[in-house]
């Protein structure tokens, strides 16, 4: 897909980060879009912002954990603009610490948002581009944590992993359909500045931990919020990198090269049947 002049983008986690970058850019390139976010203060702030600077844009509450809402998205979508030719699977949250101590509650939530989130929106939205039989493009927001394992990352690593697992089958899927005209692209960031770490802020109350942080959740916190304010590349960054890579087709969206050592690392030791090497032993991408 390389015109997005007209078209009509949705956009989850549209409220804050890569999803609001991912909205300005598709804004200047005049695209109509379709905005979701939990975060109603924080969605609100970058429709007013779109529209103030000439941008169409119309803001959804949304939680993408519910496929009702999920599907009413869609629907809003199609009666607001008549289609939809971009999908943004972008809402995500994190929760850290050893994975013994992480919480039901922990898992339920980023399993949540994070997995159940790009599901819902393939299964509301995927059929609309079908029917609709022009191009069409999906990104799905995974990180380099569905690359790698690094310790003390156990809930946020698995639902990464996940959403690569399904993203490189919805790419095979939608060739097996005879479906070409969707492109699919895999975005695995690193370490940005977004607020990925202050994401309890968007805990639903029914999910909330009654017990204090454990240590090992306390460091893994700190740890994040560091290597997220010292990334180098920002969400403004990423977003030109990722619509880069819809206009030429590209699955995988690697914004930070050099986390690949790692990556080939983790691959090697699968191949030659080692034990896994620690990813972080290695330098950190920024």
């Amino acid at each position: 897909m390389d015109r997005f002049e007209g078209k009509v983008a949705v956009i989850t986690g549209a409220g804050s980060g890569f999803g609001r970058e991912f909205a300005k850019k598709g804004a200047a390139l005049g695209m109509k879009l379709v905005l979701a976010d939990l975060d109603t203060a924080g969605l609100a702030a970058t429709v007013d912002a779109l529209r103030a600077a000439g941008g169409d844009a119309i803001g959804i509450t949304t939680d993408v954990s519910d496929a009702a809402q999920v599907h009413a998205l869609a629907q809003a979508s199609l009666d607001t603009y008549g289609g939809v030719h971009m999908l943004f699977n972008n809402a995500g949250v994190g929760a850290g610490g050893f994975v013994w101590e992480n919480s039901a509650n922990d898992w339920q939530w980023v399993f949540g948002v994070n997995v159940m989130g790009v599901a819902n929106g393939l299964r509301a939205f995927v059929p609309i581009m079908l029917e609709q039989n022009e191009p069409a493009h999906i990104v799905n927001t995974a990180s380099v944590a569905g690359l790698l394992a690094a310790p003390a990352m156990g809930v946020y690593n698995a639902s990464k992993h996940a959403v690569v697992a399904l993203t490189e089958t919805l790419h095979h899927d939608l060739r097996l359909a005879g479906a070409s005209m969707i492109g699919v692209s895999l975005l695995c960031p690193a370490f940005v500045p977004t607020g990925i770490a202050d994401a309890e802020r968007s805990r639903p109350d029914a999910l909330a931990n009654d017990a204090p942080y454990t240590a090992s959740q306390k460091l893994a916190a700190r740890q994040l919020t560091r290597a997220v304010e010292g990334g180098k590349l920002s969400a403004r960054d990423i977003a030109d990198l990722t619509f880069d890579a819809v206009r030429e087709g590209r699955f995988y969206v690697i914004t930070h090269p050099a986390i690949m050592p790692s990556v080939q690392l983790r691959l090697d030791d699968i191949a030659q049947l080692r034990n896994p090497t620690d990813p972080m032993s290695l330098k950190r991408p920024r």
